[in-house]
């Protein structure tokens, strides 16, 4: 296969999936040291006797192969670049995801909890200064995606003029893969319907970089903060121009500042078990440390707590949530969902005197999120809310996670992660967790407010390809 694809290939031509950890940008640093100073091509092209397989969160909807430019970058997030900023003495923070903690349990044999506290110890071990949790910065997201989604729906409701300016469906917006194609590739059309809401590996950079170095008594750019997570394009995420802010420096006399990101570095699941290896570490025996409490979902007796819903539960904490504040029903127990395609499209509805006035849905996988995409377009898309995401079950299934073990089924895989997921956690309603309500009280005073939107909230952008790109692809 040639470095670009022939201008015949369209993207139903290929594969839906890559599974956790194949490898595309896995092999970078390698390919480098071979060709240093060569824009490199993803490696699953040089592998010709193998078909064609690439996902969203390996392809970036960019008309051709990884660039240089996103070599570097992808470099400068590796566990060299962690290590070595730990040995410069920087005050580094890991946060670390709890679909990454579930995908080394099952690894390992032990429980998210067990995993999250062994590992604290593991990389204080190295130098690092905290370990905190995402399900906290997760809880964060949730409460301003369901206020978010309250004002809009009520804006549907009203004049033409506000309905106009509702964009309902209203589409998440935590899943960097599909970020980066509607961004890439479907236009100004569909922006308008993503929500605002960061991602939770965002939010809880934002918090650590603009108010957590206060209490520890540091400066955002004394900081490097890492987050372990099940995706390789949190790594592209974390490197938007976005999600970089500017502060005063504190070594020179003039006006421009230094230009912090949220998110220094990315590191997947797969990468930490390779540090762990690389280490020589007999995991299991690891004694299991107390957790850092300052940004970690646990109670006094020691529990985790969060959500239902192993990519986050954004559909179903949006729909509990708008039931009960536009009509007044609460749900006890589980949503009943209903697989519409697959068990990766499944929709839950509210129905008041005979009408349907909320309808909810889960949407994993290209597949099923192009038929959205085109309703959307068609005008023809009845769901008030959508969780998109780009992997097939989801982000418990993310090409950063730990692989299968040889002979091992991926669906076998999946099955024990979707299990494991919710050991130890105890199920709360985000906007009664303790922990954010004083970040709110402190800090963001209330959900929606101007301290939220500026901090919690993004705006995403068409990007339009380049006249040389278009022309190669003709």
């Amino acid at each position: 296969m040639s470095e670009r694809f022939s201008p015949t290939l369209r993207i139903g031509d290929l594969s839906d999936f890559i599974a956790p950890s194949q490898s595309c940008v896995v092999s970078l640093k390698k390919a480098i040291a071979r060709n240093p100073g060569k824009p490199q091509v993803s490696s699953s092209s040089r592998q010709q006797a193998e078909p064609v397989k690439i996902s969203l969160k390996d392809c970036l909807a960019c008309s051709g192969c990884i660039t240089s430019a996103e070599t570097v970058m992808l470099e400068k997030q590796s566990l060299d670049e962690f290590l070595s900023n730990i040995n410069k003495g920087k005050a580094v923070i890991v946060s670390l995801s709890p679909q990454s903690r579930t995908s080394l349990a099952v690894h390992f044999g032990l429980s998210p909890l067990q995993v999250f506290k062994k590992l604290t110890t593991f990389l204080k071990t190295l130098g690092v200064k905290a370990v905190f949790d995402t399900s906290c910065s997760r809880d964060i997201v949730l409460i301003e995606t369901c206020n978010e989604f309250i004002t809009r729906y009520k804006l549907s409701q009203g004049s033409d003029d506000e309905k106009s300016k509702a964009s309902l469906p209203m589409l998440s917006s935590a899943c960097p893969g599909w970020i980066c194609y509607a961004e890439k590739q479907l236009g100004s059309y569909i922006l308008p319907y993503i929500s605002s809401v960061k991602s939770p590996q965002q939010t809880i950079g934002a918090t650590i970089k603009h108010l957590i170095c206060q209490k520890l008594g540091l400066r955002p750019e004394e900081i490097y903060h890492v987050t372990v997570m099940p995706c390789y394009d949190k790594k592209l995420e974390a490197a938007r121009d976005d999600f970089v802010f500017q502060v005063e420096s504190q070594e020179t006399c003039n006006n421009e500042g230094l230009m912090i990101p949220e998110v220094d570095s990315v590191l997947t699941s797969g990468e930490v078990l390779d540090l762990i290896q690389l280490k020589a570490t007999d995991f299991k025996a690891l004694e299991e440390s107390s957790l850092d409490k300052m940004l970690t979902n646990i109670d006094e007796e020691g529990h985790l707590f969060g959500v239902p819903g192993s990519s986050g539960g954004y559909a179903e904490t949006v729909f509990r949530y708008a039931a009960k504040m536009l009509f007044g029903r609460n749900f006890d127990g589980e949503l009943n969902f209903r697989t519409i395609r697959n068990s990766d499209f499944r929709e839950v509805v509210l129905e008041v005197g005979g009408k349907t006035v909320l309808k909810s849905a889960l949407c994993y996988g290209f597949q099923n999120l192009q038929n959205i995409v085109r309703k959307v377009k068609m005008r023809k898309c009845d769901y008030h809310f959508v969780e998109v995401m780009a992997c097939p079950a989801g982000c418990l299934n993310g090409g950063g996670q730990v692989k299968p073990n040889p002979g091992q089924p991926p669906k076998e895989l999946i099955q024990s992660l979707e299990t494991i997921y919710m050991e130890n956690v105890l199920v709360a309603d985000p906007f009664k967790n303790p922990l954010v309500k004083s970040l709110y009280d402190e800090w963001l005073e209330q959900p929606g407010s101007e301290k939220a939107k500026r901090h919690m909230h993004t705006e995403y952008h068409p990007v339009v390809k380049s006249i040389t790109a278009q022309l190669h692809n003709w």
